[in-house]
């Protein structure tokens, strides 16, 4: 089955998903949930200090992880208009696909705008170093970017479940209860947009099997979070996933086990080609040798 021909089957369950969606989501309003009386002027010219931050304590050991999360977690947000150009490209304008993009869209855009306002009012991060970054990424516009479209709806499953366990974990190792809170809502967003992409999947999965198992191949092989193209991106990955906060361990027990070999039932499926049935293979045996790989690196992190 060609993409085309996928779209039209499967957008009269993207329409009851939408449905579904919009009868669960909460309305709420990033103004609500920022601490501004905690905030004061910026001097211009003013050199940030970690000690100035309302945030926490400094000395922390989590702390310099937690900035790093947060600092990863808003700028992949920030990169929304690339996100909302491919998913545009991939669903098109119109019907359920489109209300669902521009909807999403929406709801995406108050997560950067809660959580930029939180660290200016916190001084959590360095502002100037921040908004620097913001523009180089931004500028350079590098996102993930999926083959086909069955590559693209087991990518956005995983990856919109990875956004949801990143926030919420950063939200758990900060000790402000206001930053606990911000983070918990705008995971509870993310879980949302996770679960439609993961049932639309599964109903191209029931569809045409062997495209989608071939897709779902390659997303887990060419997996990387859509904070790629972040400064030092490779480095502050290292830190968050020290401070337990996403980890191949947590890729692997909380994203690849329940949902590609639980969820879509990937040894069970039946009916695939050829090409198919080598891309299972190779796929469990990629995900048996991603659950040990991360067995013995979290053993090394506790053992260092």
């Amino acid at each position: 089955m060609d993409e085309a021909a996928l779209l039209r089957e499967l957008e009269p369950v993207a329409g009851e998903l939408l449905n579904r969606h919009l009868g669960v989501a909460k309305e709420w309003f990033p103004h609500e949930m920022v601490p501004y009386s905690r905030g004061k002027d910026f001097v211009v010219g003013e050199q940030w200090s970690s000690a100035d931050s309302d945030f926490g304590d400094a000395s922390n050991d989590l702390a310099e992880a937690v900035r790093a999360s947060l600092f990863v977690n808003l700028l992949t947000e920030d990169n929304l208009p690339y996100y909302t150009r491919d998913i545009d490209q991939l669903f098109g304008g119109d019907g359920a696909y489109g209300q669902w993009g521009r909807n999403w869209t929406a709801e995406e855009g108050r997560h950067s705008i809660v959580i930029r306002d939180y660290l200016t009012v916190t001084r959590a991060i360095d502002p100037i170093a921040l908004e620097r970054a913001r523009m180089q990424q931004v500028r350079g516009g590098q996102v993930p970017t999926p083959n086909d479209l069955y590559e693209a709806l087991a990518y956005l499953s995983m990856q919109e479940l990875a956004t949801r366990i990143a926030h919420r974990n950063t939200g758990k190792v900060m000790s402000d209860k206001v930053g606990q809170a911000i983070m918990s809502r705008v995971g509870n967003d993310e879980n949302l947009h996770y679960l439609f992409y993961r049932d639309l999947a599964t109903a191209a999965l029931a569809v045409d099997p062997s495209n989608m198992v071939i897709g779902i191949e390659r997303a887990v092989r060419t997996f990387v979070m859509p904070g790629i193209g972040i400064p030092d991106f490779e480095r502050l990955s290292r830190e968050i996933a020290r401070a337990g906060i996403y980890d191949l361990a947590i890729h692997h027990d909380q994203i690849l086990q329940p949902v590609v070999m639980r969820h879509w039932n990937i040894t069970e499926l039946t009916g695939l080609n050829a090409d198919a049935e080598k891309a299972r293979e190779a796929l469990i045996k990629r995900i048996e040798r991603i659950g040990k790989i991360a067995v013995r690196l979290t053993a090394d992190r506790v053992s260092a």
